[in-house]
């Protein structure tokens, strides 16, 4: 899952990205308008926006009439300082998911990223399964047979790009995208040892991850044994 955070508050906004990287999301931040609507222009898709109204440059009303202009229908969440009732009502008529005001509780807008991110799922099974092997992609778990699965943050982001895409290949592109956000460095390499490790914790469940050479990664159910 892919968010980006438009905030031009350094702190807030260093604050907001750890706490969403620590729950596993790939996260972008902004600090203006303008650069908000650069990101949300290009091809990378978003689970969510976390949108404040202040911004320099273009303010985030602006940034959400383009968005919902542009029939993008991703989730936004507006964080800001303004309470008046008369911003609320705008904000939401534009096509805000939820407004919040700060100061705010971060244990609440996080909860309400997983009910929005929940709710873009709706019509979709949460749950996806492959052999012995269960993902739950709205609480981000894994387990075999019911047991949790202990997995880094970076394994777990890398088994939902797999398992949302079971039998299917998967580029490694693809799984870099979902990792990293545009302002960290990531290698091949990486993914090469996030597979790795993830094989070697799977493999009881009945469940391989296969190279395509040149292609990618697919993940899938192990032969049963003739024996």
């Amino acid at each position: 899952m892919r968010i980006l955070i438009a905030e031009d508050d350094e702190v807030l906004s260093d604050g907001l990205c750890r706490s969403m990287k620590q729950s596993g999301y790939a996260v972008d931040c902004v600090k203006d308008g303008q650069a908000a609507n650069t990101i949300l222009s290009g091809e990378q898709p978003f689970d969510l926006v976390i949108l404040d109204l202040g911004l320099p440059k273009v303010d985030g009303f602006s940034v959400l009439r383009g968005l919902r202009e542009k029939n993008k229908q991703v989730p936004v969440i507006i964080l800001t300082a303004r309470d008046a009732e008369g911003d609320r009502v705008k904000g939401l008529d534009l096509g805000a998911d939820d407004y919040m005001v700060k100061p705010f509780s971060l244990p609440e807008l996080e909860a309400r990223v997983r009910a929005l991110i929940r709710r873009g799922q709706c019509g979709v099974n949460p749950l996806f399964i492959c052999g012995m092997l269960t993902f739950d992609s709205v609480g981000r778990r894994a387990s075999i047979n019911g047991t949790a699965l202990e997995l880094t943050t970076r394994e777990m982001s890398v088994l939902e790009a797999l398992m949302l895409r079971t039998g299917w290949v998967v580029s490694k592109e693809q799984l870099l995208e979902r990792l990293y956000s545009y302002a960290e460095e990531a290698s091949n390499n990486a993914i090469e040892v996030y597979i790795h490790r993830l094989r070697k914790k799977i493999e009881p469940a009945g469940v391989t991850i296969r190279t395509i050479r040149g292609l990618g990664y697919v993940i899938d159910s192990m032969p049963a044994s003739n024996t």
